[in-house]
């Protein structure tokens, strides 16, 4: 069968599998919608968590971006990695013990305040929003090129699927979808990946390929093939970087802060039956996790470099399908700039007597994973289970987005806040209309979304970081933090972080570089500064203020102190 055959197959398989796990699961109570009735087990709840993880921002757009940053693009790596173990050491342990569905819920009640509440709810929102315009891109970027759509079409058809099992299997729908969707996605992105290790590198092993000898006899290293081949083109040697550190230091961070922050994975935590079990969960996601994100080096590498040795100086009349194919998409293009009918393929740093040439290829870095294998001529069947793999990463954090926004507005918002007398019937009607909302609009944010799909999850780590992250950790670390302090602290940081983001990429794009911005920082890194204020201005306000009442001091020494019966809900 051909690619566009293998695709429709087996994206038809893995649509049905999730549909069918949504009626088989589908949400009875307000218990089931929110958090699957704390019954998950912690093998399936790290599966599910991995899932949600692992979005387009992993499977489709990391390993993109390492493959043309370089060094740079190891700064979502390190964060990403290092901001999970943060959650699951710092965070995910108390908040379970704390036992309350959102984290609104946690701010309101930690806080004792309905504004403090409301604040938490509109911050979750935004964050939300930012982050499923980017998984909604994914989808488009898949559909268009394997399924020969328009983009926009991709997103609507990933939205009705997504309406379909969240709304209807809520969190409980969503879990068992995800243990199918980790499944998918992880087997999707390792079977090229080996396969390509073994024909660059005659390692099996993608992790160890990355270090390895290149298998052509020549006795040089994938990584100094790839520096040669690099700075033969004019651009940067692949293992240097050119941000500065204060740069990378803020990115890194924000990218740690904000993974802790962010209020869909927080919410796994919750759907285990004891605090115990959230421990072994937050464990098992990290082992998970740490397949995909111990390969993508190895998979941005093996891309790049094929990228280069099938492109550069090839005949336009004779380029390989897969290229013509991704033009298609608007994705990949070629310009004739010299008239020669050949691709040049160069980067700004030429010193040579052609240094006069211009790049004529430029490609959105958001379709390297999935156009890896058409690279590297793997077979037609694997092809197509990256984009079903790409599919489900999207999908599977998308879903889990949209719940916590349906749960901010329906329990955080109506319940808590308005109609504190709807029943818990009419709660879980309302938690299914806003859902439906959510969709819509997290629909035309993909299919006109501000940035690349990284760079857009960026942003919406960058925003967590700076609005939750302090009132998190000084909520339970803290007990003099109080209501005024955390307010405060919240609309300051989120309010500053996204001042800054919209400044530079909507408002004065032009001005978006080094030369232009506070003390060096780019707007992917600005929600550590972000953070540092809200954590000032909530510790300042907090001293100037009354304390917590005591019963709230007495609260938060009960979820920090360990107990004998440590593995109570």
């Amino acid at each position: 069968m051909g690619i566009q055959a293998w695709t429709y197959t087996l994206v038809f398989l893995s649509f049905a599998l999730y549909i069918g796990i949504a009626i088989w699961s589908r949400a009875r109570s307000t218990s089931d919608f929110y958090v699957a009735d704390k019954s998950v087990s912690p093998l399936a709840n790290g599966m599910a968590t991995a899932a949600d993880w692992m979005s387009a921002a992993s499977f489709i757009s990391m390993a993109g971006l390492i493959s043309f940053m370089g060094r740079d693009g190891s700064v979502y790596l390190m964060g990403w990695t290092g901001g999970y173990v943060l959650l699951a050491l710092l965070l995910a342990p108390y908040l379970r013990k704390f036992g309350k569905f959102t984290v609104p819920d946690f701010v309101g009640e930690r806080y004792y305040s309905q504004v403090a509440r409301l604040v938490a709810v509109v911050c979750a929102i935004f964050i939300s929003f930012t982050y499923v315009a980017g998984q909604m891109r994914g989808v488009g970027v898949v559909f268009s090129r394997f399924l020969e759509v328009d983009i926009t079409l991709g997103v609507i058809i990933g939205m009705a699927l997504v309406f379909f099992y969240a709304v209807l299997g809520g969190m409980k729908g969503i879990t068992y979808t995800q243990v199918a969707q980790y499944c998918i996605l992880i087997f999707a992105y390792m079977v090229p990946a080996i396969f390509i290790s073994i024909m660059l590198t005659d390692n099996v092993i993608p992790q160890l390929g990355f270090g390895s000898a290149l298998s052509d006899g020549s006795g040089v290293s994938l990584l100094d093939k790839l520096d040669q081949l690099n700075t033969d083109l004019g651009f940067n040697k692949y293992t240097d970087g050119s941000k500065s550190t204060i740069d990378v230091f803020f990115i890194t961070a924000a990218l740690m802060a904000g993974t802790a922050g962010l209020p869909h994975v927080i919410i796994r935590f919750f759907t285990v039956p004891k605090v115990s079990d959230a421990r072994l969960s937050a464990g098992y996601a990290l082992l998970f996790i740490a397949i995909l994100y111990t390969t993508a080096p190895a998979v941005a590498a093996f891309a790049r470099t094929n990228f280069i040795n099938t492109v550069h100086d090839q005949p336009y009349s004779e380029a390989p399908p897969w290229f013509k194919n991704w033009e298609k998409t608007g994705l990949l293009k070629w310009d004739d700039h010299n008239g020669d009918g050949r691709m040049q393929y160069y980067g700004k740093n030429r010193s040579d007597d052609n240094a006069a040439l211009v790049n004529e290829v430029v490609i959105d870095r958001d379709i390297i994973v999935l156009a890896n294998p058409e690279i590297a001529r793997l077979p037609n069947w694997v092809v197509a289970l990256v984009a079903a793999g790409g599919l489900a990463a999207a999908l599977s954090t998308a879903a889990g987005l949209l719940l916590v926004i349906s749960t901010s507005i329906s329990h955080d918002l109506l319940k808590s806040v308005f109609m504190p007398k709807i029943t818990e019937r009419q709660e879980l009607l309302y938690a299914r209309l806003a859902a439906g909302a959510a969709v819509l609009i997290a629909g035309y944010f993909g299919a006109h979304p501000p940035g690349f799909v990284a760079q857009v999850v960026a942003f919406a780590f960058g925003l967590a970081a700076s609005s939750f992250f302090p009132a998190i950790i000084l909520g339970i670390f803290y007990k003099r933090m109080n209501k005024e302090g955390a307010i405060s602290g919240m609309v300051t940081g989120i309010g500053f972080t996204a001042a800054y983001i919209i400044y530079f990429k909507f408002i004065n794009p032009a001005a978006n570089n080094s030369a232009h911005w506070l003390f060096g920082i780019s707007p992917e890194g600005i929600g550590t500064l972000g953070m540092l204020l809200n954590t000032a201005v909530a510790l300042t306000v907090a001293k100037f203020t009354a304390p917590p009442p005591a019963s709230v001091q007495r609260l938060i020494e009960h979820i920090r102190v360990p107990r004998m019966d440590s593995g109570a809900a």
